[in-house]
Protein backbone atom coordinates (compact mmCIF):
# COMPACT_ATOMS: atom_id res chain seq x y z
CA UNK A 1 0.00 0.00 0.00
CA UNK A 2 1.54 3.11 -0.99
CA UNK A 3 1.38 6.22 1.03
CA UNK A 4 1.41 9.97 0.27
CA UNK A 5 4.16 12.05 1.56
CA UNK A 6 4.90 15.74 1.11
CA UNK A 7 7.22 14.94 -1.20
CA UNK A 8 5.25 11.94 -2.69
CA UNK A 9 2.07 14.26 -3.63
CA UNK A 10 1.91 13.68 -7.79
CA UNK A 11 -1.62 12.77 -9.09
CA UNK A 12 -0.34 9.09 -10.09
CA UNK A 13 0.73 8.51 -6.21
CA UNK A 14 -2.67 10.07 -5.77
CA UNK A 15 -4.35 7.72 -8.06
CA UNK A 16 -3.03 4.68 -6.31
CA UNK A 17 -4.04 5.83 -3.02
CA UNK A 18 -7.03 6.02 -4.21
CA UNK A 19 -7.32 2.40 -5.35
CA UNK A 20 -6.00 1.25 -2.06
CA UNK A 21 -8.47 3.16 -0.44
CA UNK A 22 -5.33 4.22 1.77
CA UNK A 23 -6.34 5.32 5.43
CA UNK A 24 -3.16 7.03 5.70
CA UNK A 25 -4.12 9.52 3.15
CA UNK A 26 -7.50 10.50 4.35
CA UNK A 27 -7.36 14.64 4.92
CA UNK A 28 -4.82 14.83 2.69
CA UNK A 29 -6.46 15.42 -0.11
CA UNK A 30 -10.04 14.55 -2.12
CA UNK A 31 -10.81 13.32 -5.73
CA UNK A 32 -13.47 14.76 -7.47
CA UNK A 33 -15.07 13.07 -10.57
CA UNK A 34 -16.58 14.81 -13.27
CA UNK A 35 -19.08 12.45 -14.72
CA UNK A 36 -21.36 12.44 -11.73
CA UNK A 37 -19.81 16.03 -10.33
CA UNK A 38 -19.24 14.22 -6.67
CA UNK A 39 -15.82 14.73 -4.67
CA UNK A 40 -14.96 11.96 -2.43
CA UNK A 41 -12.22 10.60 0.24
CA UNK A 42 -9.62 8.54 -0.76
CA UNK A 43 -11.08 5.80 1.41
CA UNK A 44 -14.62 6.07 -0.13
CA UNK A 45 -15.97 2.24 -0.32
CA UNK A 46 -18.09 3.74 -3.54
CA UNK A 47 -17.51 2.59 -7.07
CA UNK A 48 -14.74 4.47 -8.02
CA UNK A 49 -14.25 6.67 -11.48
CA UNK A 50 -12.83 6.27 -14.97
CA UNK A 51 -9.37 7.70 -14.25
CA UNK A 52 -9.17 10.05 -16.53
CA UNK A 53 -12.21 11.57 -15.28
CA UNK A 54 -10.99 12.37 -11.82
CA UNK A 55 -9.31 15.18 -10.78
CA UNK A 56 -7.37 15.83 -7.25
CA UNK A 57 -7.81 18.78 -5.10
CA UNK A 58 -6.21 19.44 -1.74
CA UNK A 59 -8.95 20.61 0.36
CA UNK A 60 -12.93 20.15 0.10
CA UNK A 61 -13.00 23.86 -0.32
CA UNK A 62 -10.96 23.88 -3.48
CA UNK A 63 -13.13 20.97 -4.80
CA UNK A 64 -16.43 22.72 -4.15
CA UNK A 65 -14.90 25.80 -5.66
CA UNK A 66 -14.53 24.30 -8.68
CA UNK A 67 -18.23 22.62 -8.85
CA UNK A 68 -18.48 19.82 -7.26
CA UNK A 69 -20.36 18.45 -4.15
CA UNK A 70 -19.32 16.65 -1.30
CA UNK A 71 -20.08 12.39 -1.82
CA UNK A 72 -23.02 11.53 0.66
CA UNK A 73 -21.47 7.95 1.43
CA UNK A 74 -17.92 9.18 3.00
CA UNK A 75 -19.08 12.40 3.54
CA UNK A 76 -15.59 13.95 3.01
CA UNK A 77 -16.54 17.72 4.08
CA UNK A 78 -17.60 16.23 7.85
CA UNK A 79 -14.30 15.82 10.90
CA UNK A 80 -13.98 12.00 11.07
CA UNK A 81 -13.41 10.43 14.11
CA UNK A 82 -9.97 8.28 14.81
CA UNK A 83 -10.49 4.99 12.94
CA UNK A 84 -10.69 2.98 16.26
CA UNK A 85 -14.32 4.32 16.86
CA UNK A 86 -15.11 4.92 13.56
CA UNK A 87 -14.93 0.76 12.88
CA UNK A 88 -16.18 0.38 16.56
CA UNK A 89 -19.61 2.52 15.34
CA UNK A 90 -20.03 0.45 12.02
CA UNK A 91 -19.57 -2.74 14.03
CA UNK A 92 -22.61 -1.76 16.15
CA UNK A 93 -24.91 -1.09 13.18
CA UNK A 94 -24.20 -4.05 11.55
CA UNK A 95 -25.03 -5.98 14.79
CA UNK A 96 -28.25 -4.18 15.67
CA UNK A 97 -28.91 -4.84 11.39
CA UNK A 98 -28.59 -8.54 12.60
CA UNK A 99 -30.21 -8.44 15.93
CA UNK A 100 -33.37 -6.50 14.18
CA UNK A 101 -33.52 -8.49 10.59
CA UNK A 102 -36.35 -11.04 10.19
CA UNK A 103 -33.51 -12.80 8.02
CA UNK A 104 -30.06 -12.55 8.72
CA UNK A 105 -28.62 -10.23 5.79
CA UNK A 106 -25.69 -11.53 4.23
CA UNK A 107 -22.07 -10.08 4.17
CA UNK A 108 -22.08 -7.46 1.40
CA UNK A 109 -25.34 -5.94 2.45
CA UNK A 110 -23.96 -5.52 6.30
CA UNK A 111 -20.18 -4.01 4.67
CA UNK A 112 -22.64 -1.63 2.51
CA UNK A 113 -24.07 -0.40 5.44
CA UNK A 114 -20.98 0.33 7.21
CA UNK A 115 -19.47 2.19 4.29
CA UNK A 116 -16.71 -0.46 3.63
CA UNK A 117 -15.65 -3.28 1.18
CA UNK A 118 -16.90 -6.76 2.31
CA UNK A 119 -13.13 -7.74 2.70
CA UNK A 120 -12.30 -4.52 4.75
CA UNK A 121 -15.40 -5.07 6.85
CA UNK A 122 -14.84 -8.84 7.72
CA UNK A 123 -12.00 -7.95 8.92
CA UNK A 124 -12.49 -4.90 11.41
CA UNK A 125 -15.66 -7.42 12.56
CA UNK A 126 -13.43 -9.66 13.64
CA UNK A 127 -10.90 -7.32 14.99
CA UNK A 128 -14.04 -5.29 16.97
CA UNK A 129 -15.43 -8.58 18.38
CA UNK A 130 -12.97 -11.24 18.24
CA UNK A 131 -15.86 -13.57 15.96
CA UNK A 132 -16.59 -13.51 12.27
CA UNK A 133 -20.15 -11.57 11.44
CA UNK A 134 -21.17 -15.48 10.40
CA UNK A 135 -20.29 -16.71 13.87
CA UNK A 136 -22.03 -13.66 15.51
CA UNK A 137 -25.47 -14.21 13.42
CA UNK A 138 -25.15 -18.02 14.80
CA UNK A 139 -25.11 -17.04 17.85
CA UNK A 140 -27.46 -14.14 17.59
CA UNK A 141 -29.90 -16.75 15.77
CA UNK A 142 -29.72 -19.75 18.05
CA UNK A 143 -30.64 -17.42 21.07
CA UNK A 144 -33.57 -15.88 19.05
CA UNK A 145 -34.68 -19.76 18.77
CA UNK A 146 -34.42 -20.27 22.76
CA UNK A 147 -35.92 -17.03 22.96
CA UNK A 148 -38.64 -18.51 20.75
CA UNK A 149 -39.18 -21.91 22.13
CA UNK A 150 -39.71 -20.38 25.31
CA UNK A 151 -43.02 -19.62 24.28
CA UNK A 152 -45.21 -21.62 25.14
CA UNK A 153 -47.88 -20.41 22.78
CA UNK A 154 -45.53 -20.73 19.75
CA UNK A 155 -45.28 -23.93 17.36
CA UNK A 156 -41.76 -25.15 16.72
CA UNK A 157 -42.55 -24.12 13.20
CA UNK A 158 -43.35 -20.54 14.10
CA UNK A 159 -40.06 -20.48 16.93
CA UNK A 160 -37.87 -21.99 12.99
CA UNK A 161 -39.32 -18.95 11.06
CA UNK A 162 -39.29 -16.36 14.51
CA UNK A 163 -35.13 -17.26 14.65
CA UNK A 164 -35.05 -15.89 11.13
CA UNK A 165 -34.89 -19.40 9.47
CA UNK A 166 -36.10 -19.30 5.79
CA UNK A 167 -37.14 -22.99 5.38
CA UNK A 168 -36.90 -25.77 8.01
CA UNK A 169 -34.68 -27.79 6.21
CA UNK A 170 -32.10 -25.02 6.81
CA UNK A 171 -32.75 -24.90 10.50
CA UNK A 172 -33.00 -29.02 11.09
CA UNK A 173 -29.78 -29.21 9.41
CA UNK A 174 -28.13 -26.73 11.96
CA UNK A 175 -29.98 -27.55 15.15
CA UNK A 176 -27.87 -30.09 16.31
CA UNK A 177 -24.84 -27.61 16.52
CA UNK A 178 -26.98 -24.60 18.28
CA UNK A 179 -29.13 -26.62 20.59
CA UNK A 180 -27.48 -29.94 21.10
CA UNK A 181 -30.95 -31.77 20.78
CA UNK A 182 -33.84 -31.66 18.47
CA UNK A 183 -36.35 -28.34 18.83
CA UNK A 184 -38.84 -30.00 20.34
CA UNK A 185 -36.68 -31.96 23.06
CA UNK A 186 -34.97 -28.63 23.67
CA UNK A 187 -38.76 -26.80 24.98
CA UNK A 188 -39.56 -30.04 26.72
CA UNK A 189 -36.03 -29.73 29.00
CA UNK A 190 -34.47 -32.40 26.79
CA UNK A 191 -36.87 -34.73 27.59
CA UNK A 192 -35.58 -36.93 24.15
CA UNK A 193 -31.94 -36.50 25.09
CA UNK A 194 -29.96 -39.46 26.10
CA UNK A 195 -27.12 -38.45 28.98
CA UNK A 196 -24.90 -41.46 30.21
CA UNK A 197 -23.22 -40.51 33.39
CA UNK A 198 -21.24 -42.04 35.88
CA UNK A 199 -19.49 -40.60 39.21
CA UNK A 200 -16.27 -41.80 40.19
CA UNK A 201 -13.38 -41.19 42.54
CA UNK A 202 -10.08 -39.03 42.15
CA UNK A 203 -7.51 -37.92 44.11
CA UNK A 204 -9.31 -34.50 44.12
CA UNK A 205 -12.09 -36.61 45.36
CA UNK A 206 -15.91 -36.76 43.16
CA UNK A 207 -15.54 -36.90 39.81
CA UNK A 208 -18.80 -36.68 37.52
CA UNK A 209 -18.47 -37.41 33.50
CA UNK A 210 -21.71 -37.23 31.23
CA UNK A 211 -21.91 -37.78 27.83
CA UNK A 212 -24.75 -37.05 25.41
CA UNK A 213 -24.47 -38.85 21.69
CA UNK A 214 -21.92 -35.69 20.10
CA UNK A 215 -19.59 -36.63 23.11
CA UNK A 216 -18.85 -35.09 27.08
CA UNK A 217 -20.71 -32.87 27.84
CA UNK A 218 -19.98 -32.40 31.64
CA UNK A 219 -16.88 -33.01 34.13
CA UNK A 220 -17.67 -31.80 37.50
CA UNK A 221 -15.38 -31.97 40.81
CA UNK A 222 -16.82 -32.21 44.13
CA UNK A 223 -16.97 -33.71 47.72
CA UNK A 224 -20.24 -34.46 47.47
CA UNK A 225 -21.25 -37.24 44.76
CA UNK A 226 -25.10 -36.46 45.34
CA UNK A 227 -24.73 -32.80 44.84
CA UNK A 228 -23.08 -33.47 41.54
CA UNK A 229 -25.22 -35.52 39.93
CA UNK A 230 -28.48 -33.09 41.02
CA UNK A 231 -26.53 -30.65 38.89
CA UNK A 232 -26.48 -32.53 36.33
CA UNK A 233 -30.19 -33.03 36.54
CA UNK A 234 -30.69 -29.05 36.65
CA UNK A 235 -28.42 -28.62 33.64
CA UNK A 236 -30.89 -31.11 31.87
CA UNK A 237 -34.55 -31.57 34.15
CA UNK A 238 -36.12 -33.88 31.32
CA UNK A 239 -33.83 -35.65 29.68
CA UNK A 240 -33.15 -38.86 29.80
CA UNK A 241 -30.20 -39.58 32.67
CA UNK A 242 -28.85 -43.21 32.60
CA UNK A 243 -26.44 -43.94 34.99
CA UNK A 244 -23.78 -46.90 36.02
CA UNK A 245 -23.73 -47.77 31.85
CA UNK A 246 -20.79 -50.81 31.35
CA UNK A 247 -20.09 -49.68 28.16
CA UNK A 248 -18.91 -46.04 29.92
CA UNK A 249 -16.29 -47.16 32.07
CA UNK A 250 -13.76 -46.63 30.43
CA UNK A 251 -14.75 -43.17 29.63
CA UNK A 252 -14.47 -42.59 33.33
CA UNK A 253 -11.62 -43.67 33.72
CA UNK A 254 -9.82 -42.18 31.26
CA UNK A 255 -11.72 -38.78 32.83
CA UNK A 256 -10.07 -39.56 36.44
CA UNK A 257 -6.61 -40.62 34.67
CA UNK A 258 -6.76 -36.81 33.51
CA UNK A 259 -7.82 -35.35 36.59
CA UNK A 260 -4.52 -37.18 37.75
CA UNK A 261 -2.16 -35.94 34.69
CA UNK A 262 -4.05 -32.86 33.84
CA UNK A 263 -0.66 -32.78 30.91
CA UNK A 264 -1.76 -35.91 29.38
CA UNK A 265 -4.66 -34.18 27.66
CA UNK A 266 -8.21 -35.84 26.77
CA UNK A 267 -8.26 -36.99 23.43
CA UNK A 268 -12.44 -37.59 23.09
CA UNK A 269 -15.08 -35.44 21.31
CA UNK A 270 -16.93 -32.73 23.50
CA UNK A 271 -20.17 -31.38 23.29
CA UNK A 272 -19.39 -27.63 24.50
CA UNK A 273 -22.66 -25.81 25.00
CA UNK A 274 -22.42 -22.29 24.55
CA UNK A 275 -22.43 -18.65 22.75
CA UNK A 276 -20.18 -17.99 20.26
CA UNK A 277 -18.28 -15.78 22.65
CA UNK A 278 -17.67 -18.59 25.43
CA UNK A 279 -16.84 -21.07 22.89
CA UNK A 280 -13.83 -18.76 21.18
CA UNK A 281 -12.90 -17.98 24.95
CA UNK A 282 -12.95 -22.39 25.47
CA UNK A 283 -11.36 -23.05 22.52
CA UNK A 284 -8.30 -20.51 23.29
CA UNK A 285 -8.20 -22.51 26.90
CA UNK A 286 -7.60 -25.42 25.42
CA UNK A 287 -4.52 -23.75 23.10
CA UNK A 288 -2.68 -23.24 26.29
CA UNK A 289 -0.35 -25.81 26.91
CA UNK A 290 0.18 -28.25 30.35
CA UNK A 291 2.19 -26.65 32.91
CA UNK A 292 1.98 -22.50 32.00
CA UNK A 293 -0.59 -19.97 32.99
CA UNK A 294 -1.86 -16.71 31.22
CA UNK A 295 -4.09 -13.99 33.09
CA UNK A 296 -7.53 -13.24 32.11
CA UNK A 297 -5.88 -10.06 30.36
CA UNK A 298 -4.27 -11.90 28.35
CA UNK A 299 -6.87 -14.56 27.29
CA UNK A 300 -8.12 -11.75 26.77
CA UNK A 301 -5.74 -10.27 23.92
CA UNK A 302 -5.64 -13.92 22.34
CA UNK A 303 -8.98 -13.85 20.99
CA UNK A 304 -8.95 -10.10 19.86
CA UNK A 305 -10.68 -8.44 22.22
CA UNK A 306 -8.22 -6.58 24.70
CA UNK A 307 -11.70 -5.34 26.54
CA UNK A 308 -13.47 -8.07 27.94
CA UNK A 309 -11.18 -9.41 30.58
CA UNK A 310 -14.74 -9.82 32.76
CA UNK A 311 -16.68 -10.74 29.97
CA UNK A 312 -13.43 -13.75 29.36
CA UNK A 313 -13.78 -14.44 33.27
CA UNK A 314 -17.22 -15.05 33.06
CA UNK A 315 -16.85 -17.24 30.02
CA UNK A 316 -14.51 -19.47 32.34
CA UNK A 317 -16.54 -19.43 34.86
CA UNK A 318 -19.63 -21.38 32.94
CA UNK A 319 -17.08 -23.51 31.59
CA UNK A 320 -18.83 -27.05 32.32
CA UNK A 321 -15.86 -29.38 31.71
CA UNK A 322 -13.37 -28.98 34.22
CA UNK A 323 -9.53 -29.97 32.92
CA UNK A 324 -10.91 -31.12 29.30
CA UNK A 325 -11.49 -27.09 29.01
CA UNK A 326 -8.28 -25.94 31.31
CA UNK A 327 -9.73 -22.73 32.41
CA UNK A 328 -7.56 -23.87 36.00
CA UNK A 329 -4.37 -22.60 33.39
CA UNK A 330 -6.12 -18.71 33.87
CA UNK A 331 -4.84 -16.49 36.55
CA UNK A 332 -4.72 -13.46 38.09
CA UNK A 333 -2.06 -10.47 36.43
CA UNK A 334 -0.18 -10.75 39.78
CA UNK A 335 -0.51 -14.38 39.75
CA UNK A 336 -3.05 -14.83 42.49
CA UNK A 337 -5.15 -18.19 41.18
CA UNK A 338 -8.55 -16.18 42.31
CA UNK A 339 -11.38 -18.13 41.83
CA UNK A 340 -12.18 -21.73 40.29
CA UNK A 341 -15.77 -23.12 39.85
CA UNK A 342 -14.31 -26.37 41.51
CA UNK A 343 -12.35 -24.74 44.32
CA UNK A 344 -9.22 -22.71 44.19
CA UNK A 345 -7.54 -26.00 46.43
CA UNK A 346 -8.16 -28.00 43.39
CA UNK A 347 -6.76 -25.60 40.76
CA UNK A 348 -3.57 -25.31 43.10
CA UNK A 349 -3.31 -29.07 42.82
CA UNK A 350 -3.69 -29.52 39.14
CA UNK A 351 -1.49 -26.48 38.52
CA UNK A 352 1.16 -27.92 40.26
CA UNK A 353 0.65 -31.74 38.99
CA UNK A 354 1.13 -29.79 35.39
CA UNK A 355 4.17 -28.27 36.53
CA UNK A 356 5.96 -31.56 37.62
CA UNK A 357 8.26 -32.76 34.99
Amino acid sequence: MNVITRTDTTDDARWQAVLDRDAASDGRFVYAVRTTGVYCRPTCPSRRGRRENVTFYDTCAAAEAAGYRPCRRCRPDQARAPAASRHAEAVARACRMIDEAEEIPDLAALAAAAGLSPFHFHRVFRAVTGITPRAYASARRARRLREELAQADVTVTEAIYGAGFNSSSRFYAASKAMLGMTPTAYRRGGEDARIRFTIGQSSLGAVLVAASDKGVCAIALGDDPEALARDLQDRFPRARLVGDDPAFADLVAQVVGLVDQPSRGLNLPLDLRGTAFQQRVWQALREIPPGCTVSYAELARRIGRPQAVRAVANACAANSLAVAVPCHRVVRRDGDLSGYRWGVERKRALLAREAKP
